[in-house]
């Protein structure tokens, strides 16, 4: 029985193996790569080297999270848990972009935190940075301490001021819990037209580089009894802008709507753009900016934000910068309007790292990703990017303090602040006349009519980028206005009448006859604007501004005008109706500034930043194209010219 079952079971076998199928094996797995193992987390350690937690940091990042932090939405646009959803890296807001119902220190501070607690709920806890336009002040907060604009400030030409006013503006945007100013604009402006010419210090470089790199100063070091986080050098973030060459493009080059210069075409040549226009981003930069904003304006035919050479050659490589460059509003959309993608693959190749969307930034996120995945955008340049942007965050102490201290609320419109922009009001007023020494003013004069609705608005002394992206006339913001100040500075034997039309035949003497004032004083104001809204071909005085003018003089024995304007204004033909005049520019809200020198209580000590056309058919004129004109050719009043008491007007040609 053993033999035959052994036979059975080996025959079994050999059958089996002769033609029987056999079992399957598995198929085997493909290889895969291990995955890394991450060192130890020091990104969140203050203690750290900052290069080490950057490193850390980007290492951990997905590619979502790293395009979330090369985003910037505006605050209106962004989608309530968004922030979190898209790992957005900053928020801004635009001009009149305050909050809801409650435009106060508190209401911003509780609006920024709301944006911040988000950021704080991604992954890795990323904060975002929250960025503003305070180009002379803090203009978006209702009852901010508004400096002069920086045309002013130029005249004044004191970097020691523009650093105190640095400070302060730093001081009164973190109150709101804002670190991200877009200032200073360091154009060297090169034609009055522009819209956005009160936004420069001046046409000459020389005037334009120490006063920018002293401004970033006074945003950025931290001020004594201001104890930083461990790794902290930054108090707020700087922005110098617009790079590069805003202040040089032709007339009639914009493409932009009914713009004209502003985000127009510079055509010089590189020698032109590195001897003129580069020096105040190399002198900002030197400064330890770590945030520069890209021009919406073009070279040559090149937009800006597609300049490779200009933004990563030579800024982030030659310049040796190694912040972030942040685009203008929507100003990538400008490279190839018709081709968002190229567009968006153009500008971050060419060195963009954070895109001020400002509205449709799910369309950015998905754009991004797809650019990447196709490799149009390498991650090396995806990293590089985010790189800068965390430097920038580290830099201000976010990961450790991504609130500001709400205790610096107390500085805002704060005696010591309201004193400096006064005293920087003080500075900015240049005497461009004063025939018989009609100024200082006697403060013991009988009667002094006042006239122009400039002489009591504050809205008007303070110009564009004030509550609103335009500016916007009326007494809402908290100020003094000229009119307040001339009528605090009088003797109590003096009268003072106002009347904004200058219509003051109703005031009659002992006789009945229309009273002649000893002295009549005419603010002469353009209203604000912004950007290329201001491109103006025509700058002369309007109609209504000259029938006011003959009015005064028909009513007053002497006549000062003081001019409250963005732009130096054609007035050649109406200069010998006037007596005394003071370019006083878009002063802020401190107009007793003006009174303070108008009284001779300080000296006229400004001097003119831009030249001063004698009509509008010789513009553009500045100090680059005019250094060899004279007579009836040279600018009315040269770059650099202002009076001081006792100094007379040059001689004026007829010209035809």
């Amino acid at each position: 029985m053993k033999r035959v079952f052994s036979f059975i079971l080996l025959f079994s076998f050999l059958l089996s193996a002769c033609g029987a199928p056999a079992a399957a094996l598995p198929t085997p797995l493909p290889t895969l790569p291990p995955t890394p193992t991450l060192p130890p987390q020091i990104y969140d350690d203050p203690n750290q080297p900052v290069e080490a937690r950057i490193e850390d940091l980007l290492v951990r990042m997905t590619l979502d999270e790293k395009i979330g932090q090369m985003t910037q939405v505006e605050k209106n646009s962004v989608v309530s848990g968004d922030v979190t959803r898209y790992a957005i890296g900053s928020v801004l807001s635009g001009g009149g972009g305050s909050p809801a119902g409650n435009n106060t220190p508190e209401g911003w501070y509780e609006m920024v935190n709301g944006f911040q607690k988000e950021a704080l709920a991604t992954r890795l806890k990323i904060p975002i940075i929250y960025g503003v336009d305070a180009v002379h002040g803090h203009g978006n907060l209702l009852n901010a301490t508004i400096f002069p604009h920086n045309i002013g400030l130029g005249a004044a030409n004191d970097p020691e001021l523009m650093e105190r006013i640095g400070r302060a503006t730093a001081e009164e945007i973190l109150a709101t819990g804002v670190h991200w100013n877009f200032a200073p604009m360091i154009a060297v402006a090169q034609d009055v037209r522009w819209g956005r010419t009160y936004e420069a210090y001046g046409e000459k470089m020389e005037l334009v580089r120490p006063l920018g790199e002293a401004y970033v100063r006074g945003l950025q070091t931290i001020p004594s009894g201001v104890i930083p986080v461990a790794g902290q050098t930054l108090f707020s973030l700087a922005t110098p802008k617009h790079y590069l060459g805003d202040g040089a493009t032709l007339w009639g080059s914009s493409r932009t709507g009914e713009y004209e210069l502003d985000q127009g075409n510079m055509q010089v040549n590189e020698e032109t753009v590195r001897a003129i226009y580069l020096p105040p981003y190399k002198a900002t930069v030197d400064a330890g900016a770590m945030s520069i904003m890209a021009s919406f304006s073009s070279w040559k035919g090149t937009k800006m934000h597609g300049q490779k050479y200009l933004l990563t050659d030579l800024l982030k490589e030659e310049l040796g910068f190694k912040g972030f460059i942040v685009s203008d509003w929507q100003a990538i959309d400008q490279i190839n309007p018709d081709d968002y993608y190229s567009s968006v693959v153009i500008s971050i190749n060419a060195g963009v790292d954070m895109n001020m969307v400002p509205y449709d930034y799910v369309t950015f996120i998905e754009t991004m990703h797809k650019a990447v995945s196709l490799g149009d955008i390498p991650m090396e340049r995806i990293d590089d990017a985010v790189r800068r942007i965390l430097r920038a965050k580290f830099a201000l102490g976010l990961f450790e303090n991504p609130m500001p201290d709400p205790a610096l609320q107390s500085t805002v419109r704060s005696q010591e602040h309201l004193n400096l922009a006064r005293e920087a009001v003080r500075k900015s007023l240049v005497l461009l006349k004063n025939e018989d020494n009609l100024l200082p003013i006697d403060k013991n004069t009988p009667l002094i009519f006042v006239a122009g609705v400039g002489a009591d608005d504050i809205g008007l002394q303070n110009g564009g980028w004030t509550l609103e992206w335009q500016g916007r006339t009326g007494n809402e913001m908290a100020g003094r206005s000229i009119l307040y100040g001339i009528k605090s500075m009088v003797g109590p034997q003096s009268q003072v009448i106002y009347n904004p039309s200058a219509n003051f035949e109703e005031i009659k003497d002992e006789q009945g006859q229309p009273q002649v004032a000893d002295l009549g004083i005419l603010v002469i104001a353009e209203n604000p604007y912004a950007e290329g809204v201001g491109d103006r071909a025509d700058i002369s005085l309007s109609a209504a501004d000259r029938k006011a003018l003959g009015l005064m003089r028909a009513s007053a024995k002497k006549v000062l005008v003081i001019l409250v304007s963005g732009r130096p204004l054609v007035l050649t033909d109406e200069l010998p109706q006037i007596d005394a005049l003071v370019a006083a520019w878009w002063p802020g809200t401190e107009g007793e500034g003006v009174s303070d020198v108008l009284f001779g209580d300080y000296p006229f000590t400004g001097k003119l930043s831009f030249s001063w056309p004698r009509n509008n058919e010789q513009l553009p004129i500045n100090f680059y194209n005019s250094v060899d004109k004279t007579g009836c050719d040279a600018a009315l009043f040269p770059f650099g010219y202002g009076l001081a008491f006792g100094e007379s007007m040059p001689e004026i040609p007829e010209c035809p």
